[in-house]
């Protein structure tokens, strides 16, 4: 092969490494931070100067997943791990949820990881095989004009596109299938290229006096006539908590190769619906400005690996009761028309789901290449099943799944179907113990904890019961009066490497009654009100609290002292011998009493 180093003659830039990650979006943002927390040495290659991908600045789509509150949702099947920490993050650095500083909270939470390289603004664009594994792959990285090689023991795509599909001959898909492929009745009758279009979005700011709009030239005009089962033209009031979707091309053309030109088309209706909803009338806008636009589209889908499993749409809605189950949905199947915004018909069918339904382990490997894992939406599935687990919370918690996975093979020295072979409860295990919820699971606390005598609040086996949530209407939350102490006593001296604890972050934002409803979905605004309200962490979650620890000379210590503590899940490295440890609430953020889910000596 010849590389572009050879060619232009640019510096190349050498990395070795365990697990490399392509693309930075949530799915690749939360496998790269797992797998370094897990012990392996990752290198992040993302193409654009900041992480989030969807969700980022540059495209601000809402984060989505197995529950939407606006209408018909499951309640307590919201996504944890990653996830909430990165929300519950925002929530506490970001309350008027400034773009930026989310940007920043994302950006953060991967250079904070002393195993974990990051390369931005370098795009992928070329690798060597050995027979069916990957050696390598490069990049090209504009800002500094060097080529970064990187060698690693896994790959893992997490691009949305699967740019490394082509370059490794990793098998994929692109395009609609037919019933009959798969017998779904929600596929079309004969299979075609078409797939989901791509979306510029943008935001409003209400202002105190009146403001002028001007389109540009480019921009469509449009007419009431133009936005059927979309903008409600009839409530002048609507278009404020809607986030602009259904401005959607793309689907009937390359959702790759023609990404740029259906920027410029998106641009010219971006800027058109902007027109119409300050200066047809119609609107009450005249106190909103055009805050941002984006100018990089989103995209629902393109290529999609195949993996050992297709996932299809009869899988979806039987619940994904896999023994391989690793993450979860929950949307709609939600196929939007390929045509978007060009077609006057209803612009998506929201094919129901149950909430929540698993996605299985074999879902995120290469069939036909040994070391190829996968996340996002581009994991193996039909387009009938992509509607519903492209939307991203569920790509970010298949990412910490793939990333999970990757460290334990790495440990263990195998491939990612290796794990699926002979590791795939271990891994289980290990998800579950970093706060990810695996519908149908239970997690077995640590053998340290199942032998230890645990006393001092109502209810105690409820925190070590392997429930971390509301299941099927049983509330498994430990309640303890602030002050009391929770004491864990064990049958004889040990060692202990880490104490933690899961405590309640009201998961269904029930504190944020009277806020606008997405705010309870994630913390990301859509138009800016001027009479905003920030964002606050959730009552529930315990704030200060002290650790003691009798060492086994019969004499209390204190160990630890927590002030301010705004996470759910909170691990604290103890590393010594220990007779018993104590725990005791002394605050919350507003709530009465504690509630835990678990406490575990590991």
């Amino acid at each position: 092969m010849i590389h572009l180093s050879e060619i232009t003659g640019f510096e190349t830039v050498i990395h070795n490494t365990d697990l490399c990650v392509v693309g930075g979006g949530l799915a690749g943002l939360f496998a790269a931070v797992s797998a370094a927390r897990h012990g392996s040495r990752v290198v992040l290659m993302h193409d654009r100067p900041v992480l989030g991908g969807n969700a980022s600045s540059e495209i601000r789509m809402w984060i989505r997943g197995a529950r939407d509150s606006k209408g018909g949702y499951s309640e307590n099947n919201k996504e944890t791990g990653l996830l909430e920490e990165i929300s519950l993050e925002n929530i506490y650095r970001n309350p008027d949820l400034n773009y930026s500083i989310w940007d920043s909270v994302l950006y953060e939470l991967a250079i904070n990881e002393p195993n974990l390289e990051l390369l931005l603004n370098c795009s992928c664009n070329s690798a060597e095989m050995d027979g069916d594994k990957i050696v390598f792959v490069s990049g090209w990285q504009t800002t500094t004009q060097k080529n970064h090689r990187v060698y690693a023991k896994i790959f893992a795509d997490c691009s949305g596109d699967s740019v490394l599909a082509p370059i490794t001959g990793a098998e994929f898909r692109m395009g609609r299938e037919s019933s009959k492929e798969f017998n779904e009745d929600i596929a079309p009758a004969e299979s075609d290229n078409c797939t989901m279009g791509m979306s510029c979005l943008f935001q409003a700011r209400e202002t105190s006096k009146p403001s002028k709009f001007i389109p540009p030239k480019f921009a469509n005009k449009y007419t009431k006539d133009d936005f059927p089962f979309r903008l409600d033209v009839n409530n002048s009031n609507a278009w404020k908590t809607d986030n602009y979707w259904w401005m959607e091309l793309g689907g009937v053309y390359d959702s790759i190769g023609d990404t740029e030109k259906m920027r410029d088309e998106l641009l010219k209706v971006a800027f058109g619906v902007w027109d119409f909803i300050k200066n047809s009338g119609c609107c009450d806008a005249d106190n909103w400005e055009l805050e941002w636009l984006g100018f990089l589209p989103g995209k629902r889908e393109s290529r999609r690996y195949v993996g050992d499993y297709i996932m299809t749409q009869h899988d979806v809605r039987a619940e994904g009761r896999f023994d391989d189950l690793i993450a979860y949905g929950g949307w709609s199947m939600d196929d939007h028309h390929p045509s978007g915004f060009e077609t006057r018909e209803q612009p998506t069918i929201y094919h129901s789901a149950p909430s929540p339904y698993g996605i299985p382990y074999r879902c995120i490997y290469s069939k036909n290449i040994s070391n190829l894992m996968f996340a996002g939406r581009n994991i193996s599935v039909t387009h009938s099943a992509v509607s519903s687990s492209r939307v991203m919370s569920t790509c970010g918690i298949l990412g910490q799944a793939l990333g999970t996975a990757a460290a334990l093979a790495i440990e263990k020295e195998t491939s990612p179907r290796g794990v699926y072979e002979k590791y795939i409860h271990e891994l289980k295990q290990r998800l579950m113990r970093d706060d990810c919820y695996l519908p149908f699971n239970r997690y077995i606390v640590s053998e340290l904890t199942s032998k230890a005598k645990i006393s001092g609040c109502d209810n105690v086996s409820k925190l070590i019961n392997g429930y971390r949530r509301t299941i099927q209407g049983v509330d498994n939350a430990a309640v303890c009066e602030l002050g009391q102490k929770i004491k864990i006593e064990l049958p004889e001296k040990a060692y202990v490497n880490t104490f933690r604890i899961i405590f309640d972050s009201d998961l269904e934002r029930k504190s944020y009654n009277g806020m606008k409803w997405y705010l309870k979905e994630f913390p990301m605004k859509v138009n800016v009100y001027l009479d905003a309200q920030p964002v606050f962490i959730p009552k529930t979650i315990v704030r200060d609290f002290d650790i003691e620890v009798d060492f086994g000379n019969g004499k209390w210590e204190k160990f630890y002292s927590c002030q301010n503590n705004y996470q759910r899940l909170v691990n604290i490295k103890i590393e010594k011998e220990i007779k018993s440890i104590r725990f005791t609430p002394i605050s919350t953020h507003g709530a009465d009493n504690a509630r835990i889910y678990e406490i575990e000596i590991i």
